[in-house]
């Protein structure tokens, strides 16, 4: 009987902590009521706070424990039904295990007219922190841990994360400036911008426009709609997107490109590509081996010399001139055709290709020929229009 009885007061002890480490005040603020309910809890290794709506704030810093405000607000209200209104907004905050918790939620349904905010200063060690709004944006930074931010429909920010990142919202922007570990994100039509990502990458948005910085190892870049930019990627590339136009800058390796018809650039790759456009047009500045098609926009490749794996490459486009530069030190077995060349012509820099027709105003055109004693196969074909290959400096 006894051991019951002290466990009782041990429980009772602990929920008085809670009561005193809690605060709330209720003031007028430019025709509004706000409700501040301020306070905090021991040091743990984890954070999760959950909230039916609202916007959250989590920023790492030097202290100990997990400091909290929320700060509530009624527009038009009188004070005694902001009040009431307030009442029904439940704030819990506690420690349990190594998880501290702060939840907040409604009873009896919930009170549209209430804006809520989040603000949370935690210990920047911190292992690791998941934010649930159920509309608001996230905004988390300056931690060593884990990020995992989830909203309805708000904004997400994260800056500074240590280690790994997952973020989901329903339809709201997504930034992430520098990451430690490997980034997964999703939105349902928002823009996404990655800073610098030290991990993978595997980020999609229903129509959004996509911009990745830097990743040091393999990306994965999907819109339904919206353009894409990628300026660095260390690892393999793989971007598509229903329609926009994709920018790529230097890559340390290869990628895989699709845009349902959109143009493509690329500025160069060490590895080989593989790209796809509905229609629209294709500039390649540097790579050793690609396969590219467009439905009808314009090729313009470079090719350079590799040291590593030899692939065979292909240029094809059904109606639009394709212009390939070839460093003279590479080695190619080169087969050029235009099928309907009606008046179009091939061109080249190189007596070692020889160009040939069969007459007629129909007739195709066809150049081949090895360079530098052959190598992979380099495959042009154009249904109509003209071929260029020029000797690159």
């Amino acid at each position: 009987m006894l051991t019951k009885i002290s466990k009782l007061a041990a429980v009772c002890v602990a929920l008085a902590a809670l009561a005193a480490a809690q605060q709330t005040s209720v003031r007028q603020e430019n025709g509004d009521w706000v409700q501040e309910v301020t306070g905090s809890l021991a040091k743990a290794s984890n954070l999760r706070i959950k909230t039916d709506m609202g916007s959250v704030r989590v920023t790492g810093g030097s202290q100990d424990a997990i400091n909290y405000t929320v700060r509530n607000r009624v527009h038009g209200s009188s004070e005694e039904t902001a009040k009431r209104e307030f009442g029904s907004y439940k704030i819990n905050a506690y420690v349990r295990g190594d998880t501290a918790w702060i939840v907040a939620d409604w009873e009896g349904g919930r009170a549209d007219r209430v804006n809520s905010d989040f603000v949370i200063a935690v210990p920047q060690s911190i292992a690791m922190v998941k934010v649930e709004s159920g509309a608001g944006g996230v905004d988390i930074s300056n931690i060593s841990g884990q990020a995992d931010a989830e909203s309805g429909g708000g904004a997400i920010r994260l800056q500074n994360i240590g280690r790994q990142i997952d973020a989901s919202t329903g339809g709201g922007n997504i930034e992430i400036n520098g990451a430690g570990g490997d980034v997964h994100l999703e939105t349902g039509g928002g823009n996404v911008h990655l800073g610098t990502i030290k991990g993978k990458v595997v980020a999609t948005t229903g129509g959004g426009n996509m911009q990745l910085v830097s990743s040091t190892q393999d990306a994965v870049i999907e819109t339904g709609g919206g353009s894409i930019h990628v300026q660095d990627c260390g690892g393999m590339l793989k971007v598509t997107t229903g329609g926009g136009d994709i920018d790529l800058g230097e890559l340390n390796n290869g990628a895989v490109v699709e845009t349902g018809g959109g143009s493509i650039h690329l500025s160069g790759a060490k590895g080989f590509v593989h790209i796809e456009s509905g229609s629209g047009h294709i500039q390649l500045d540097g790579v050793p081996s690609a396969r590219v098609e467009t439905g009808a926009g314009a090729i313009v490749a470079k090719f350079i010399p590799s040291s590593g794996e030899l692939h065979d490459s292909k240029l094809e486009t059904s109606a639009g001139d394709i212009t390939v530069y070839l460093s003279p030190a590479v080695h190619l077995a080169v087969d050029a055709a235009i099928e309907v060349a009606n008046g179009h012509t091939i061109q080249s820099d190189f007596p070692e290709l020889r160009i040939s027709n069969d007459g007629g105003p129909w007739g195709s055109e066809r150049a081949e020929g090895n360079l530098n004693g052959g190598g992979p196969a380099l495959k042009i074909r154009t249904t109509s229009g003209n071929i260029v290959i020029r000797r690159s400096k």
